[in-house]
């Protein structure tokens, strides 16, 4: 997989160009992995309510065609794009989901971090009192009797840290995941993020470790290499 380090770049104009990558790619042409950040920007998705877009001000708000419903984009945080093809790699999306949750998880243990999933809810969390703490989540995901409902998220004592939208399109993916190292986090007070209102984001920085963006970057382009590997 070729990693591309794309820097500061505008939403709109790499959504298109994903886009493009996705329907375009030729046979034999290497997969990527883009790690970027965004100015300020809001995204919705499909699945996304404009109500839940309280006051967005002077930050646009883009559609896309992600999962999901309304999250933020801004300086700060690693924006990771896999452009992969889901049926050469024999895996389906919700192993893919999961590997992407996992690298995640991975890089955040390595800033001595402990990741959770949440049950119905995808992305990244972390406890709020102690961000280091391994103990398991009672809201964790637990097996479920087939053709049960999805339960209801609790966010109970948690921040979230990590959002995850994608879209699959002939087997080939693209948007993905976004990591909050060292941001200004008072835009997500202008929406209700992931579609729920009250729910706290955090980054690295306010759970107090120091990293850079580029080594979030790196780590983060590590591990998701690691596990999108055939």
């Amino acid at each position: 997989m070729d990693v591309r380090l794309l820097g500061r770049v505008d939403y709109a104009p790499t959504f298109d160009a994903m886009k493009d990558f996705v329907a375009q790619r030729l046979p034999g042409e290497r997969e990527q992995l883009w790690i970027c950040e965004h100015p300020p920007v809001f995204t919705l998705g499909l699945a996304g309510k404009p109500e839940h877009v309280l006051m967005p001000g002077d930050i646009p708000v883009v559609p896309t065609d992600r999962g999901g419903q309304v999250t933020y984009h801004g300086p700060g945080q690693v924006v990771a794009y896999p452009l992969i093809d889901l049926k050469a790699r024999s895996y389906f999306v919700k192993e893919y989901v999961h590997r992407l949750e996992e690298a995640v998880i991975r890089t955040l243990a390595h800033f001595g971090v402990t990741g959770h999933r949440v049950a119905g809810a995808p992305g990244m969390y972390v406890r709020l009192d102690d961000p280091f703490s391994h103990a398991v989540l009672p809201q964790r995901p637990q097996r479920r009797e087939p053709g049960s409902p999805a339960p209801q998220p609790d966010f109970s004592g948690l921040g979230k840290i990590a959002a995850l939208g994608i879209k699959v399109s002939n087997h080939r993916t693209y948007h993905g995941v976004a990591l909050n190292v060292a941001m200004d986090l008072s835009p997500y007070q202008r929406i209700n993020p992931c579609g729920y209102a009250g729910l706290q984001t955090v980054d690295l920085s306010t759970i107090g470790v120091s990293a850079t963006w580029d080594e979030a970057a790196q780590q983060l382009a590590a591990q998701l290499t690691r596990l999108l590997a055939v």
